[in-house]
């Protein structure tokens, strides 16, 4: 299972995103991790990590409340048999 999670993650890291709204570009891959924003051309790397920082301490606090509220995604996924 383990494995099977390893491959997905890899697959998600291949879809990216790119999208533009006037002078903002904004890149993200399908693991959900901004890769760039840039604003009037320039790549704001302090913006990306700012994102990035806030999405991990959100998917972990997230996580937990899964695990709390019933065994995670396997707690999820029993109803589905």
């Amino acid at each position: 299972m383990r494995q099977q999670a390893m491959a997905l993650q890899k697959e998600l890291e291949k879809i990216t995103e790119t999208v533009e709204k006037g002078d903002v570009v904004v890149s993200v891959s399908g693991d959900q991790k901004v890769r760039y924003i840039k604003i009037n051309g320039e790549e704001r790397k302090d913006l990306t990590d700012l994102l990035n920082d806030a999405m991990k301490k959100v998917q972990k606090e997230a996580a937990k409340k899964m695990m709390e509220m019933g065994g995670g995604l396997s707690g999820l996924l029993g109803g589905m048999k």
